[in-house]
């Protein structure tokens, strides 16, 4: 039984193109994405809730009764959905609480050896957008490690978007319900670059945020791009991306299993397998092409093994690491001997799971640290959403009476340096003052 994956053999054989299969994920600028999302991104603003309806129609085939979900709704779906999936809702919500509440930013307070106080405070931002995605599944669990985080940092006002299922015109039962149980004010049935641009911008109905936050597919992550010069945004998340780091101890049934996982989310997800094993590459290969072959996702995983997957060997851990700090993965799964001395040489990573019982799907859902991370590459210069994402610094600075007159001649100085006299002037004011 053979499974396809798009690039398989040892790093340093690699040819140029498919090094670059690999490692530029990112979406190419200009394209039809983007030139479809700026087309969107227009309508909404020119022609706001009109706009949002026709999309709808066009994109989800769902005609709205109306953009905004009651709170009814919410509350009907969390007295409905099974005992178990509120049960495990409410865990999740409960561990992203305690870790986002023990990681909130914090005011900071210098008095410098003049005498100068200087203070940096976190505030909350006024109002936030969480996306949700849905489409091939709903995920209520983004929601919650948008909206749960938000409330953790103060924010007034949350807002989600998500989109409606076909038949019920309503985002499914378990995203209504995760929106209650994370405090929501308000949650829209609306989906892609139409929900992007409706809170970026604001409509009649829609209101316009200081912030959005939340992963989605490419039409998701483009808008958000387009968008991020009038609003705040989180990182370009994409789809979800996976690289197992892993010597001959790894289990080649779990390792093939993780990847699976996360191949199964998106045609587009990008997973990839770096050993310094052969044998252990050979047997994830093998345990791949039985798993693709019975799950019912399997059309979705085959499409995304194919696309831009990985197996690799690697000739020492060194290696290793520098291919994993090139590729800057989303999730990395440190699978070896010592995963916690591995772990600590790995850069340029959304985030890191240690060892092989720290399977990525318990960070999709229960331990708490947010999944909301950077994707295509993005993890060299972005990190993982967390509650500074909601807030804003202000800087307070207090110039006591006494260095004032110590810094008044320095500044005088450096004024006159740079040409600008009436500073010089403002300075010196305080020197001899009483």
């Amino acid at each position: 039984m053979t499974c396809l994956v798009a690039v398989q053999g040892r790093l340093n054989n690699l040819s140029e193109p498919e090094r670059a299969l690999l490692l530029e994920r990112a979406p190419a600028a200009g394209g039809s994405v983007a030139r479809r999302t700026a087309e969107i991104v227009a309508r909404v603003r020119r022609e706001g809730d009109g706009a949002l309806r026709a999309l709808a129609e066009e994109l989800d085939g769902v005609s709205l009764p109306a953009l905004e979900v009651p709170r009814s709704a919410w509350e009907r779906a969390l007295a409905t959905i099974p005992r178990p999936l509120r049960e495990a809702l409410e865990r999740a919500a409960a561990n992203i609480h305690a870790v986002h509440e023990a990681l909130r930013p914090a005011a900071s307070r210098v008095v410098t050896r003049d005498g100068v106080i200087v203070i940096r405070r976190p505030d909350p931002l006024e109002r936030v957008g969480v996306y949700a995605p849905g489409g091939r599944a709903g995920y209520p669990s983004s929601l919650l490690m948008g909206a749960v985080p938000a409330r953790v940092a103060g924010v007034p006002e949350v807002i989600v978007c998500s989109p409606p299922a076909e038949r019920s015109g309503l985002p499914g039962p378990a995203v209504l319900a995760a929106a209650a149980i994370a405090g929501a004010d308000r949650l829209f049935a609306l989906g892609g670059a139409g929900a992007i641009a409706a809170m970026a911008y604001g409509t009649k109905t829609v209101p316009r945020v200081d912030r959005i936050v939340g992963p989605g597919n490419a039409w998701v992550a483009e808008a958000k791009i387009q968008v991020a010069r009038d609003v705040g945004i989180d990182s370009p998340a994409g789809p979800s991306e996976l690289l197992v780091l892993a010597d001959g101890t790894a289990d080649p049934a779990a390792v093939a299993g993780e990847l699976v996982a996360q191949a199964e989310h998106d045609p587009e997800a990008c997973v990839a397998l770096v050993s310094t094993d052969a044998a252990l590459v050979e047997a994830v290969a093998a345990e791949l092409a039985c798993r693709a072959a019975v799950s019912p996702r399997a059309p979705i995983i085959r499409q995304a093994l194919a696309g831009r997957a990985g197996l690799l060997v690697a000739a020492s851990l060194d290696e290793a690491l520098a291919f994993t700090a090139a590729y800057a993965a989303e999730h990395v799964l440190v699978a070896c001997r010592e995963p916690r001395s591995v772990a600590a040489r790995v850069k340029n990573v959304g985030t890191i799971f240690i060892g092989q019982t720290s399977s990525v799907t318990f960070g999709d859902y229960l331990t708490g640290a947010n999944h909301v991370l950077p994707t295509g590459g993005a993890a060299r210069r972005f990190s993982g959403l967390s509650t500074a994402d909601f807030v804003r610094w202000t800087t307070t600075q207090e110039v006591p009476r006494l260095a004032a007159a110590a810094l008044a001649p320095l500044a005088a100085i450096l004024a006159e340096a740079e040409g600008l006299p009436a500073h010089a002037a403002a300075a010196l004011a305080w020197e001899d003052r009483p």
